[in-house]
């Protein structure tokens, strides 16, 4: 069977009373070199283990599955179980787990079902769950890489430099977990039914460790979504504003100055090394 021929693919959904869900953001591959390119540069080969997120028929679970030792398949929509069933009955490296990757504890997951081998995660996300599946991917702490399509708005948001429109607080969260690469794009045409925005591959190569180590990521996540909280804000404004009652602002003033910054700086203007300086600097003022 071709998952990728849009007229076999109404034949397989017909066959299976299969209704698309807009909740789910369900839209399916047709274009062939898609599922084969992204399971290429995802990583995975002989020995590696992937998690899949949302296989839908399974046209990238199969091209996983051809390169991969197993592929373990996160499926939220109960109705495609039985679509899966039938389109991967070739493949016996592949495992479908019934669930929401939003309510599972993505490590133990891959422990059990991946045990003794290295693991990437690979995925044609839905657009409804992007950034919250990309954080929960990322800080699960057991991936060597993550390749996934997403909207290539949030794609260019990850990649993006300092200083420009679409650098932002997911932008630092994602540097600091990984190296990020924007691969490709994939024009609507490539999906039945076709969505109404581009989309884009990347693939984030997880860091053993975050560029510049910080004492206290918890403050340094606040500081960054302090910064970018309110655009039109200085960084000192946004920093008082929710760091206020521990912290006076004369106080933020100088900790911002000792990170040779203006007092009138925008968050978006500091780079990922300066926001760990500012955090650094504190977390000494807290300890102090």
């Amino acid at each position: 069977m071709n998952l990728c021929n849009q007229r076999e693919i109404k034949e397989l959904l017909g066959r299976h009373g299969f209704r698309f869900s807009k909740s789910m953001g369900q839209n399916f591959l047709i274009e062939p070199w898609v599922p084969r390119q992204t399971a290429e540069s995802s990583g995975a080969d002989a020995g590696i283990g992937v998690l899949e997120v949302g296989p839908g028929i399974g046209p990238l679970t199969e091209q996983l599955a051809k390169l991969a030792e197993k592929v373990v398949s996160v499926e939220l929509d109960k109705s495609l179980l039985p679509v899966l069933a039938e389109t991967m009955a070739d493949y016996p490296n592949v495992e479908i787990v019934p669930g929401d990757i939003m309510k599972t504890d993505i490590a133990q997951l891959c422990r059990e079902k991946l045990p003794g081998l290295p693991v990437v995660a690979c995925a044609n996300l839905p657009y409804n769950i992007t950034t919250p599946a990309i954080t929960a991917l990322l800080q699960a702490g057991c991936f060597q890489a993550v390749t996934v399509m997403i909207q290539r708005e949030v794609a260019l948001r990850i990649c993006a430099k300092p200083g420009t429109a679409d650098y932002g607080a997911f932008t630092v969260l994602c540097q600091y977990y990984a190296d990020s690469e924007l691969l490709y794009d994939v024009p609507p045409s490539c999906f039945y039914p076709a969505p109404k925005v581009v989309s884009s591959v990347i693939r984030m190569t997880v860091r053993g460790k975050p560029p510049v180590e910080v004492p206290d990521p918890d403050l340094f996540f606040r500081v960054v979504r302090a910064a970018f909280g309110q655009r039109r804000k200085t960084l000192l404004n946004g920093l008082h504003t929710m760091l206020g009652k521990s912290v006076e602002k004369e106080a933020l003033r100088q900790a911002i100055l000792a990170c040779n910054l203006t007092e009138n700086i925008r968050g978006e203007r500091l780079s990922f090394a300066e926001f760990a300086e500012l955090s650094q600097k504190l977390h000494e003022m807290q300890r102090n």
